[in-house]
């Protein structure tokens, strides 16, 4: 798939590929990806758009006709349901123009419980700034039911809160950018994911708690498909007395940078 995604591959070229039958095939790779075949194709045609819109000046149809798409509006379509943005604000919010990434849609009129937990790096890594929703697929698209940026140390778990989760079953996903060094700040940067097994239930007016471990990603893990806020790992980040996530809810809309706290007894 990665390599002939601008291809109109079905499943059943896929499969005769693995030397699988369709359905055999399509029950194996849903269970190594959480997705169905033709959903994972969808999405590395969308994450290459992103690349492309982001890094180039093509056009919206050259790069929908370079994923695979054979017209404008099943692309435009496709990429504004997958990232939130139409292709165009995508492009002004990677060229800093002033567009903001899109707010979390908890949906209207449900009953809300809250999550929170701890964050923790792999070891090995500096300061990462991490991306965290509840998501009701295991892929980071749009649009996620509650989220958070958090800044998590290098060297102890860091506390999150996500308010107003609707009450029901989420998957909590996380993208990160960390130092890759914990020592050497010359060492560039490393992209991270959480676990997409971290599946949590969510019960009206109480907390739920789930702790998140991030990792590098896995060739099979889905591409990150939602417009994200820029991830900048922080030179340094100030510990706080107890988890400052869990504080009042942030205002409709808008995404808080939390700093890091130790979680109880860390």
């Amino acid at each position: 798939m990665r390599e002939r995604f601008r291809d109109p591959l079905t499943v059943s070229d896929i499969a005769e590929k693995a030397r699988l039958g369709r359905f055999p095939f399509s029950r194996l790779f849903k269970d190594e990806t959480g997705l169905s075949p033709g959903r994972y194709l969808t999405a590395l045609r969308i994450h290459e758009a992103k690349r492309l819109i982001g890094d180039g000046p093509m056009s919206t149809a050259e790069v929908g006709a370079a994923v695979g798409y054979r017209g404008l509006d099943a692309f435009t379509d496709a990429f504004t349901a997958g990232t939130g943005l139409p292709p165009g604000h995508f492009r002004r919010l990677c060229r800093g123009q002033g567009q903001e990434p899109p707010a979390p849609d908890p949906g209207p009129g449900l009953p809300r419980g809250a999550l929170a937990g701890t964050v923790r790096l792999p070891a090995g890594h500096g300061n990462a700034r991490v991306y965290l929703g509840a998501f009701a697929t295991p892929v980071v698209q749009y649009p996620a039911a509650a989220a958070a940026v958090v800044d998590v140390p290098a060297d102890r778990p860091c506390c999150y809160t996500l308010q107003n989760v609707p009450a029901g079953q989420w998957h909590l996903l996380a993208v990160a950018v960390a130092a890759a060094g914990a020592h050497d700040p010359q060492a560039g940067w490393t992209p991270l994911v959480g676990d997409r097994a971290t599946t949590v239930t969510v019960t009206a007016d109480t907390v739920t708690s789930a702790a998140l471990r991030l990792r590098p990603a896995r060739p099979a893990d889905p591409p990150v498909l939602l417009a994200l806020p820029a991830l900048t790992p922080p030179q340094s980040v100030e510990p706080q007395p107890g988890c400052a996530a869990a504080g009042a809810p942030p205002p409709a809309g808008r995404l808080r940078a939390v700093p890091a706290a130790p979680p109880s007894g860390a």
